[in-house]
């Protein structure tokens, strides 16, 4: 448990550690786990809000995740709430107004929410205390004005305080203010976190307008499946923390972006409704460094890893992938690698970087899962054998091995971003 002085100093600095996380995903589990140890609480939920509901979007439960096998995630599933008075979250969202409610099993009949026993009962949970706070912004309606319920952006919700013994207690007027207190810090956050995924939508949308196979969904996932293989494998390589942290952001964001060189090539080629021919493949390779042009000069650590993955998420490990060893200014194969054919030699193994790697896994796994235009979506069983078959040629065995064993992980980004 911290201490009221150590509370004091990390809410301070409170501000300072979330806006170094840029991604909304991984900032919410930063949120939570800060959130839930200021008060000392043994589980928690963010839900944000879509139009007029709430997004069920992220939740971390230590009872629950102490009874998993080492390594594993905690699976849930999303889902959505309307804004109404008829749930807690709901009624937060409606009326701006934090709850803290000792017991949601004997809430007073007169109150206008009640507490939905679903979740405990499929678990075995036993939910008690919980305290909710709206998440909220500055943000403005048409005229100027702002009303109750139209700047939350989200809602963030602690459940079952503990003692120093581990029992289970309600909140206390101290948790509230200070939950008030952090969630004004926490939503500053988020709000960035979200408009700069905005931003990164907005580019994919470019792309998805010339390839309909570049949709949001997609790269959600792929960014998704990205984080999950790097996780795995920077804990079993014992990556430093502050690394750790620091790559999983950026990686997130620059996997999404992936395939953002594919807004160069020709409608003729992308939109085609088939499988193309030599030529036109050739063509199509070109998205590799077309994309990664789009990063040369770069400002941040971001544009760098942006950088690496559009120009490397089409190599093999065997060596067999594309574009190689070239100049991504002109598009020509680097002298020194010129083979006799003309054609630059392909990275291979280890000179691929990690996080192409990484994503040229995620990218075909989710290709593979998937509905196109020329072919339907394999069966989970298929991509799998495919993917273990490819081990080692087309992919680093490291990863597909590290895949394999984050499955049940992999599965519930697939339900969280559905087609």
């Amino acid at each position: 448990m911290l201490t009221e002085q150590e509370k004091i100093v990390k809410l301070t600095h409170l501000g300072i550690e979330l806006n170094q996380v840029r991604d909304s995903d991984i900032l919410m589990e930063h949120i939570l786990q800060d959130a839930r140890e200021f008060v000392n609480a043994d589980a928690g939920s963010i839900y944000i809000r879509k139009d007029d509901s709430l997004l069920f979007a992220y939740t971390q439960n230590d009872t629950l995740q102490k009874a998993l096998p080492g390594g594993e995630k905690l699976i849930y599933s999303t889902f959505t709430l309307p804004i109404n008075k008829e749930s807690i979250a709901g009624y937060v969202a409606v009326t701006g107004q934090l709850l803290n409610i000792a017991d949601v099993y004997d809430i007073d009949p007169v109150k206008p929410y009640k507490f939905g026993r679903e979740f405990d009962e499929e678990s075995g949970y036993k939910t008690r205390s919980v305290i909710t706070v709206p998440l909220t912004t500055a943000r403005q309606n048409i005229i100027g004005m702002t009303t109750a319920g139209q700047n939350i952006i989200g809602i963030l919700q602690i459940i079952n305080a503990r003692d120093s013994d581990n029992r289970v207690i309600g909140f206390s007027r101290k948790d509230e203010q200070l939950m008030a207190h952090f969630a004004s810090i926490a939503s500053v956050s988020l709000e960035r976190a979200q408009i700069t995924r905005s931003i990164l939508l907005r580019m994919i949308r470019m792309s998805e307008m010339r390839d309909p196979k570049e949709t949001s969904p997609h790269v959600n996932r792929v960014g998704g499946y990205s984080v999950e293989i790097y996780e795995k494998w920077a804990r079993k390589n014992n990556i430093a923390r502050e690394k750790f942290e620091r790559e999983r952001d950026i990686l997130r964001m620059a996997a999404m972006l992936h395939d953002i060189g594919k807004i160069a090539i020709s409608d003729l080629i992308l939109k085609k409704p088939g499988r193309f021919n030599y030529d036109e493949y050739e063509v199509m390779k070109q998205h590799t460094f077309l994309g990664a042009r789009l990063f040369l000069d770069p400002q941040s650590d971001f544009d760098l890893a942006a950088y690496d993955v559009a120009l490397n998420h089409h190599e093999r490990w065997d060596g067999n992938g594309y574009p190689g060893y070239i100049d991504v200014e002109t598009g020509r194969p680097l002298q020194e690698f010129i083979l006799p054919s003309g054609k630059p030699r392909g990275k291979k193994g280890k000179e691929i970087s990690l996080f192409g790697r990484i994503v040229a896994l995620a990218d075909v796994y989710d290709a593979l899962s998937s509905v196109r235009v020329y072919k339907k979506a394999w069966t989970e069983s298929d991509v799998l054998a495919t993917i273990k078959k490819e081990s080692g040629g087309q992919f680093d065995p490291e990863l597909v091995e590290i895949l394999f064993s984050s499955i049940k992980t992999i599965r519930s980004i697939q339900e969280r971003y559905q087609d």
